[in-house]
């Protein structure tokens, strides 16, 4: 079974520069009425995937993708063996997704969100 990239995220800049750039760009609808002030966007299109923007904690800025797998801590030791490198462990964000995020051997950051379990 494949992982599909479900998610992406672009960060950097200060206050709300980035969200009203994307927001006058495209017209996407992006909302941060949320404690951490994070850029919840919807592109608004029937295709493509939805996503988040915001500032930066670190000051460091990207663009990362998040892929859906269906166990973090098993991806994670996966990516170490073939060459990557743990950024963030298995986190819950707080009312949102479990995440994790790594860098390839080439040093380019992605996310990996939890699948979704349905129930039986």
């Amino acid at each position: 079974m494949g992982a599909p990239v479900v998610r992406f995220e672009i960060m950097g800049g200060k206050a709300h520069q980035l969200e009203n750039f994307y927001k006058n760009l495209f017209g996407w609808k992006i909302d941060s009425n949320n404690p951490m002030k994070y850029g919840m966007v919807d592109t608004g299109s029937q295709t493509g995937i939805n996503g988040g923007v915001g500032t930066s904690q670190d000051g460091i800025r990207c663009i990362s993708i998040y892929i859906e797998v269906e166990d973090l801590d098993a991806t994670l030791a996966e990516a170490e063996k073939l060459g990557g490198k743990t950024i963030l462990p298995p986190s819950q964000v707080p009312g949102g997704p479990r995440l994790a995020m790594f860098a390839d051997p080439a040093g380019n950051v992605a996310g990996l969100l939890l699948a979704k379990r349905v129930s039986q």
